[in-house]
């Protein structure tokens, strides 16, 4: 076996484990997405294109309660954000053309991105893709699964799948909370949102305390150094 696939097997058995989480969460997803009416398409384009739990299931709640469209949109847009320094950290391992790019570019999740890390700032491609690749035939599968089994399964609520997003949500956050100013940001957005819930649209308390959180990003373009 040459070594190059060695390094994409290796970035596959990486996450197996934390694939069939994402599995599952795909399939909440998927489920939560068809009872709040944005029927079967929608939320597997969703899946395919966007690949990014937090964001998805935000817009689904924020739909799902009669929140506007512009603020499902600030909100995964501001969730996403954290990806623009991973992004950058790892723009220099794609090569050739700009489809190719994208394609690669598809398969940056925090859990791939960290699996790839070399420390120092070095990133293993293959590691990524690997990683990348099961995690999102995994997040994909999960929401079919999820999709097809709506009406089999009934609502959401009865099986306890309203609470997936702030679990996985929760689970983002503990992750990030390595320092003072994270911590902070932290404690900031969950005040906003709690203050802001009982007196504004469904949605606007997520994009508030999601903007908030955006303060203990500011200084962190090191972030890629302190995952190993």
């Amino acid at each position: 076996m040459s070594e190059e696939v060695r390094s994409y097997r290796d970035g596959m058995r990486a996450v197996l484990a934390i694939a069939a989480t994402v599995w599952f969460f795909g399939a909440s997803f998927g489920l939560l997405a068809r009872s709040s009416g944005l029927g079967v398409v929608a939320p597997l384009v969703m899946s395919a294109t966007t690949f990014a739990g937090s964001a998805q299931f935000a817009v689904v709640s924020i739909l799902g309660t009669s929140g506007g469209a512009a603020a499902a949109i600030a909100a995964a847009v501001l969730l996403n954000a954290r990806y623009v320094p991973i992004s950058i950290s790892v723009a220099s391992l794609f090569h050739g053309r700009r489809l190719r790019r994208l394609a690669g570019a598809q398969l940056i999740v925090d859990e791939s991105w960290a699996i790839s890390s070399r420390g120092g700032g070095r990133f293993d491609r293959r590691l990524l893709i690997g990683a990348g690749l099961v995690l999102y035939a995994a997040w994909v599968t999960g929401t079919a699964v999820g999709v097809a089994g709506g009406e089999a399964l009934g609502d959401p609520r009865d099986l306890g799948l309203d609470g997936a997003f702030p679990a996985l949500f929760l689970a983002l956050l503990v992750s990030q909370l390595v320092d003072r100013k994270a911590q902070v940001a932290a404690l900031l957005g969950a005040a906003i949102a709690f203050a802001l819930t009982p007196f504004t649209p469904a949605g606007t308390p997520i994009v508030a305390a999601s903007a908030a959180c955006l303060l203990g990003l500011r200084r962190r373009p090191g972030l890629r150094r302190q995952r190993t």
